[in-house]
């Protein structure tokens, strides 16, 4: 017998496998510059995190699914990967173990596995997470640059929160500058926020790495950076005292490892050039209209999760012409 498998189908040599460890190892810059900036922290959450991961779905499949056991093709590694990146590394343990649950039982799990999800599992978890335990998910530990130790950690408000609460105060925006870590600090890690989120160098490598092994395509990650950047940059122009410049936009946050490893998630994004560009368009979008007028001070998980959910239509609003169909233009002629 025939057996179709969720979507998407591409024909290649590639396997399920080899995909999801490609992207593993595409995250590696970001691991380790997680592990130089928050140290043994950062260490626990990857580990308890992967852990959980790995265990929740080896549980569900051989207990309630009773299907094929699929921990080893690296779609739970990644997703594991992905919610230490989209949590704070002082993250109690607990927390991060029901984060893992919710990723994998409730995200994953439950539509059917891997090709079957409507939403990104880790950005569910991570929404999850914020909505259930708003403070353990505010309070972003500093990047240290001596790490090893698992003493008290120094938090304070990332970049972005930095810039909101002073605004909300009165502020302006070259005020607030004044005392927010440089471009480069923030290109290289060394500022507060998640653990996915602290270098936009190790996550743009990273990036690079999946555009070159053609894991992922282009259309998605440069839509949504293109994007921010134009309305971040209209804003901008508009009131520099009251908006931030683009390249802040464009550094700070999750937006880099939203644009590079979430978005283009092959089950949860749309098919087609077409489509991806449109879906790329909305993320950044709503992304802004949320940094800038919402009450979080960072938008794109739930842009995201947002354009997960009208992917569907996208794809019909976007399907390619079957082959052999004639054109209008072709049938009026003849």
């Amino acid at each position: 017998m025939l057996t179709v498998s969720g979507s998407p189908h591409v024909h290649g040599d590639e396997s399920t496998k080899k995909i999801m460890y490609g992207v593993v190892y595409a995250m590696i810059p970001a691991i380790l510059v997680s592990l130089y900036f928050f140290g043994l922290d950062a260490f626990r959450v990857l580990v308890i995190s992967i852990a959980a991961s790995l265990f929740f779905e080896w549980v569900i499949q051989k207990y309630l699914i009773k299907g094929p056991i699929t921990i080893t093709d690296g779609s739970a590694l990644v997703t594991a990967i992905l919610l230490a990146f989209n949590v704070p590394s002082n993250l109690p343990s607990w927390m991060v173990i029901i984060g893992s649950l919710v990723a994998i039982g409730m995200a994953k799990m439950s539509f059917g596995g891997l090709g079957k999800n409507v939403f990104n599992p880790a950005l569910v978890a991570r929404v999850f997470l914020l909505v259930s335990f708003p403070v353990q998910m505010t309070t972003w530990p500093l990047a240290r640059k001596l790490p090893m130790t698992l003493a008290d950690t120094i938090t304070g408000p990332t970049p972005l929160g930095f810039v909101k609460e002073g605004l909300g105060t009165g502020q302006t925006v070259p005020q607030l500058m004044a005392h927010l870590p440089s471009y480069m600090q923030e290109l290289l890690g060394q500022m507060g926020g998640s653990m996915g989120e602290v270098s936009a160098l190790a996550i743009i490598l990273g990036g690079i790495y999946l555009l070159w092994k053609k894991i992922i395509t282009w259309e998605i990650p440069v839509s949504i950076l293109v994007t921010v950047a134009a309305f971040s940059g209209i804003m901008w122009l508009v009131n520099p005292n009251q908006y931030a410049d683009p390249l802040f936009q464009l550094l700070s946050g999750g937006l880099m490892l939203g644009a590079f490893f979430m978005a283009t998630d092959m089950v949860t994004s749309p098919m087609t050039r077409g489509g991806q560009l449109l879906f790329g368009f909305g993320i950044g979008l709503i992304t802004i209209l949320i940094r800038i007028w919402g009450a979080y001070p960072e938008g794109v998980s739930f842009a995201i999760l947002l354009m997960n959910a009208v992917v569907p239509l996208i794809n019909r609003g976007f399907k390619p012409r079957r082959f052999g169909k004639k054109t209008g233009m072709v049938a009026a002629n003849k």
